[in-house]
Formats: structure tokens, sequence, C-alpha cells
């Protein structure tokens, strides 16, 4: 009974780590997030509300983000544990189940975003309106607007920067011959991050 308890913490440890992460930084860039869908927004930035109400559509963020960020990395840490057994290379592994992890959080990572844009946009007064309007006029199929591009978006990011971070880090365990801690393992995800932004920025 202990040894399956202490098998799956792992998995519950990944759960509760990954959805704060995702909805903390969810919601510290939110506003920018804003700033620029109504840049975008074909009604031009002032009508699509300017500077004003910057956390408009927040709700959908605060409902999905943790969730999806939660699946990716039970996904991920599970793809990846059953690759490593197939797999000699690990950053191969890693990309591979980085791409698995991304699929499955999109489900409700897509969904989030198509409500939060409308609502960011100004084309609904709120999160509840904007689903209504999109039940109505698109059918439930309309929450899925996108999601092929998410995904291509979403799968080469990742795929660079998950086996870069793990790749990082096993460099730091081995110079320092102890295992990261989580502020160095923050330091690497940054840098992992920064770099597969810079080698997908036309993403």
């Amino acid at each position: 009974m202990a040894e399956g308890a202490h098998h799956h913490t792992p998995y519950f440890a990944s759960l509760f780590s990954g959805a704060c992460a995702g909805l903390l930084v969810d919601i510290t860039l939110f506003p920018l997030d804003t700033v620029k869908t109504r840049l975008q927004s074909a009604s031009g930035f002032r009508k699509s509300g300017g500077i004003t109400r910057l956390y408009s559509g927040i709700p959908s963020v605060a409902i999905g983000s943790a969730p999806s960020a939660a699946l990716f990395f039970i996904a991920y840490n599970a793809s990846k544990e059953l690759l490593s057994t197939k797999i000699s290379n690990p950053m191969v592994a890693e990309m591979i189940a980085s791409s698995i992890g991304e699929t499955i959080a999109c489900f409700v990572r897509v969904p989030t975003e198509v409500l939060k844009q409308r609502t960011q946009a100004r084309h609904s007064r709120n999160v509840r309106n904007a689903l209504r309007t999109l039940l109505q006029v698109d059918g439930a199929s309309g929450l899925y607007r996108g999601f092929g591009i998410t995904l291509c978006r979403e799968i080469p990011f990742s795929a660079i920067q998950f086996p870069l971070w793990e790749q990082l880090k096993r460099w730091w365990t081995c110079y320092q011959d102890r295992p990261t801690s989580i502020w160095q393992s923050a330091a690497c995800g940054s840098i992992a991050g920064g770099i597969a932004a810079g080698m997908t920025p036309i993403l």
C-alpha cells in the first residue's frame, strides 16, 4: 500500500505544481495578453477596449489554466517515464512526451483561449455571454476553433523548451554533484523558455 502511494506521488506533485504554475503565469501576464489581443483585433485597438478593463475574460483563464497546465505535466511525466524505457536518447523521449502533453492539454486550453479572446476583444460582455453566443452560433465545435493552429504553435515551442530544460538540469546536477533546487530548476526553465521563444518567433 505504501509502495503504491509512493509510486503515485510524482503524479499528484505534477498535477499540483503544474496547476499552480500555469495559473500564476497566466494571471500575471493576462493584462499584456489582453493588450496584444486588442491590438490584433479587426475592430481596432480603441473599439476593442483600449487599455480599459484589462482583466476582461479572466474567469475563463482562472477556470481553464490550472486544469490544462496540470494535464500537461501529468501527461508529460507519464509519457516521459514510459518512453525512457524504449528510447535511449532522453532528449528525444522528452521531445515526444512534451508533444503528447501539449496535445492533451489543448483539449482544455483551446476552449479557454476562444472564450478569453472573445471577452478581451469586447465581442461579448463576459465569459458567460461569450459561451452562450458561441454555442448558439457555432455549436460545441466552435469551442475548438483554431485547435490545429494552436497545436502547430505550442508543440514546436514545448519540443524545444522541455528537452532543453531537462538537459540543463542534468548538466547542473552533474556540475554540483547534487539535484537542482527548485530555484535552480526555475532558472533552467527560464533559459530554456527564452531559447525556445527565440527559435520559434514566427509562431
